[in-house]
């Protein structure tokens, strides 16, 4: 499964970077992360390759680069789900829970909408609320149909719409380092999560 992963993030990435056109603004970081070794060029296999623009629960507009220089822990699920979503969000916090705390100023536990045309930022906002997913480590993300379809090959995460309230869909939980590199995913409800809580705190350590 790594190696396909791989193949598809060089294909996806490779092509988003010869359609991405450079950026002129430094980015501001939320958070206070040493960003001195971060300033030379991007990795290819970098999700910030992506020039994709995403909405946050807060209606703030992002570019996936300026996450760069934290841990992130990704996720794609749709807040009207009601069976594997809930599931997904329990091992997130679960997740969340094991990473020492000095370490989530530089840990983004993130959540992908799979459903932009449902979960507006009002919704996503609403439904961090109810989940007490409001501290600043915790971000859900909303893009167009295109960008999400995109994002989600570059996941290996497959979904598929089977009704006008619901979707099937993967249960990965992915690790990316600094850089917007994958090194790790988490694939089930409820396994165990000793290695990604590892990954978590070895990237972060470094």
């Amino acid at each position: 499964m790594k190696k396909v992963i791989f193949i598809m993030l060089s294909v996806v990435l490779i092509a988003a970077c010869d359609n991405a056109g450079k950026k002129d603004a430094q980015v501001e970081k939320e958070m206070a992360v040493n960003t001195e070794e971060l300033t030379g060029e991007i990795p290819e296999l970098s999700i910030y390759n992506l020039p994709s623009t995403w909405t946050t629960q807060d209606n703030e507009h992002i570019q996936l680069e300026e996450l760069r220089g934290n841990v992130l822990v990704m996720v794609m699920i749709y807040t009207s789900c009601k069976a594997a979503c809930p599931r997904l969000i329990a091992d997130m916090r679960n997740i969340e829970k094991q990473v020492p705390e000095q370490y989530l100023g530089k840990t983004k536990f993130i959540m992908v909408s799979i459903d932009p045309e449902t979960d507006t930022p009002q919704r996503l906002n609403a439904f961090a609320k109810e989940n007490e997913m409001e501290d600043d480590h915790w971000m859900f993300l909303r893009g167009t149909p295109e960008d999400t379809r995109e994002f989600a090959t570059v996941l290996a995460v497959s979904y598929k719409k089977i009704s006008p309230i619901d979707f099937s869909h993967s249960n990965i939980i992915s690790v990316f380092d600094e850089e917007g590199v994958l090194v790790h995913q988490q694939e089930g409800l409820g396994v165990d999560n000793t290695e990604t809580v590892e990954a978590i705190n070895i990237e972060v350590s470094n």
